[in-house]
């Protein structure tokens, strides 16, 4: 039975009018829907028996703003295909409003997408003007840089290039929006600022151009564009971070500060040369965020008390370990705040400069013209400091220069490439520092990663139990006891389940650390048998929390979702 005859089965049209609309599809090609409209029937009541006819429930949009966030569930090019969309997250179901629900390839395309986002969804009938509202959202930002595009001439030149210009206001840089290209630049760092990212990626994939954004350490594309504006973006960017246009060839670095929402953001700036033209990557830098107070970086009390005795120290040296991105620069901003910055002299070296912190003399690194971590430690022992901040320790000379700096009296903090706490001393020894430098000026090894927080009130709860609760077991099995006794007892914990108002079901990012405190016995093994497995041993004896179990205690305490431990 088709919906003209289920309306005239029901009454609400005359057989006649089957026929009459029939008819009229067929010669002018509009839509049944259109048709019974046009012949005066009211656009409610025909979707509630459209409804009927489906056996689909009916979903009326005019008071519900559908969330941006929500439509990363569904492509929005699958939408404009298949005439779905998504319009909520309740109860662990994502609604899918359907134009058509007896479509059954579009049935098909949203069960492949389900499975693949794992999460089970619920189908609604939506009139077609509402899906219409919807794709406006998914154009939020698609449709401001489209708007921008349509401006531009169809074939943009190297001449072209110059309408991205800018005005000077003190050290800020002012975004004009006066210009196409200009626009769209302007209108990707405003959405990504907007969106808590932390990166931009603009990169040429050959035919179209990938925009996307890093959002709680997972890369999001959130637009695509011509090929053709690819010279013209990358140009705009370039001439606001003061790089050179005509070089191509070879990487530049970059930054420039802008007011976005009345608020000054810093953008780090970096070019690569690829295959089909440069790809930029931005760091977002929000000043208004500033740096985090050291209670606050995820430290559990234990662990912060470490720290703070460390710091207090005159001398020494304190060393963070992860890899890129793992937040370890934030960790040592956070330090560099709780130093008491009146009474000393604190000097940094840092590639870049990130965030600027009043009381301490802060130095970029400038290898380009010889301007070397090195040859800036030489620098700065001769500015009578009391507390120098290394920003990476990557060579031998500047190991050997750090650990020689901790030697004269003088406290050193630093981040340096290894997977483990342990592991920083084998790392400083394959760099040719001797063991008996270490063992003295070594005063805390920490290594630390991020992982995902939950949305307040957010998260479904699992029992601790069978298989679970053999793994947590398992990991705290070598722990000693007088160190078991402080972990939390707990029941449940909480997995990830998006909500309307968190469609990730996360929100920002903490870190989780394990560190050890030198002390005479891993001074001893650090001179007899400096392996990674023998300090670890020691350190474990002494209650280490490995990074791992520190999520573990996360995710037992409901701060983090379960599923951050298997990533550690």
């Amino acid at each position: 039975m088709s919906i003209l005859e289920f309306l005239a089965d029901k009454k609400v049209i005359d057989n006649k009018d089957v026929t009459a609309v029939t008819e009229e599809v067929r010669k002018s090609g509009i839509s049944v829907d259109d048709a019974l409209v046009k012949r005066g029937m009211e656009p409610d009541a025909l979707l509630n028996a459209k409804g009927e006819y489906y056996n689909v429930p009916v979903k009326d949009l005019d008071n519900v703003d559908v969330p941006f966030d929500i439509l990363k569930y569904i492509p929005e090019e699958s939408a404009l295909h298949y005439k779905f969309a998504p319009i909520a997250i309740k109860e662990g179901f994502l609604e899918v409003g359907f134009v058509d629900p007896n479509d059954i390839e579009a049935r098909d395309a949203l069960n492949f997408i389900s499975s693949k986002a794992d999460l089970p969804y619920k189908i609604f009938l939506i009139s077609e003007e509402d899906f219409k509202k919807v794709l406006e959202v998914y154009k939020g930002l698609s449709g401001q840089v489209t708007k921008a595009l349509d401006e531009m001439q169809s074939d943009l030149s190297e001449e072209d290039m110059d309408i991205a210009t800018e005005k000077e206001e003190g050290s800020e840089t002012q975004i004009i929006e006066d210009a196409p290209v200009t626009k769209i630049v302007a209108t990707i760092l405003r959405y990504a600022v907007e969106g808590n990212a932390s990166d931009v990626h603009i990169e040429h994939m050959r035919d179209r151009v990938r925009v996307r954004f890093r959002v709680d350490g997972t890369l999001i594309t959130s637009l695509l564009l011509p090929a053709k504006v690819h010279p013209a973006v990358v140009a705009r960017i370039k001439i606001l971070a003061k790089m050179k246009l005509d070089e191509k060839r070879k990487p530049q670095d970059g930054r420039f500060s802008a007011k976005i929402d009345s608020r000054k953001i810093d953008f780090r700036v970096s070019t690569f040369p690829s295959y089909y033209g440069e790809k930029v990557v931005m760091r977002i830098l929000d000043q208004e965020k500033g740096v985090k107070k050291i209670e606050e970086i995820g430290l559990s009390e234990r662990y912060l008390g470490m720290v703070k005795k460390a710091i207090d120290r005159p001398y020494g040296m304190i060393l963070i370990s992860g890899p890129t991105g793992s937040g370890k620069t934030t960790t040592l901003y956070s330090i560099l705040g709780a130093i008491d910055k009146e009474k000393n002299n604190v000097l940094s070296l840092e590639e870049p400069v990130e965030y600027s912190i009043p009381g301490v003399s802060q130095s970029q690194i400038r290898s380009d013209i010889g301007y070397t971590f090195a040859n800036g430690l030489r620098t700065t022992l001769r500015q009578d400091p009391d507390i120098i901040m290394v920003g990476e320790i990557r060579d031998a000379e500047t190991a050997k220069l750090a650990i020689q700096a901790s030697l004269t009296g003088h406290l050193v903090f630093s981040t340096i490439h290894t997977n483990t706490a342990a592991g920083i001393v084998p790392r400083l020894i394959d760099m040719g520092v001797d063991p008996y430098l270490i063992a003295p000026t070594l005063v805390l090894g920490v290594a630390q990663r991020l992982v995902r927080k939950l949305c307040p009130g957010s998260g479904e709860a699992v029992p601790i139990e069978g298989s679970m609760k053999a793994i947590i077991d398992n990991q705290f099995n070598d722990l000693p006891e007088e160190f078991k006794v402080m972990l939390p007892n707990a029941t449940e914990v909480m997995k990830i389940k998006p909500t309307p108002e968190c469609p990730n079901g996360t929100r920002g990012r903490e870190a989780v650390f394990e560190m050890f405190e030198m002390d005479r016995d891993i001074e001893n093994i650090i001179l007899s048998n400096p392996v990674e497995s023998k300090i670890y041993d020691e350190a474990r004896r002494k209650g280490m929390i490995t990074m791992k179990e520190h999520a573990l205690i996360k995710a037992m305490e409901k701060r983090i979702p379960f599923e951050e431990v298997n990533n550690l």
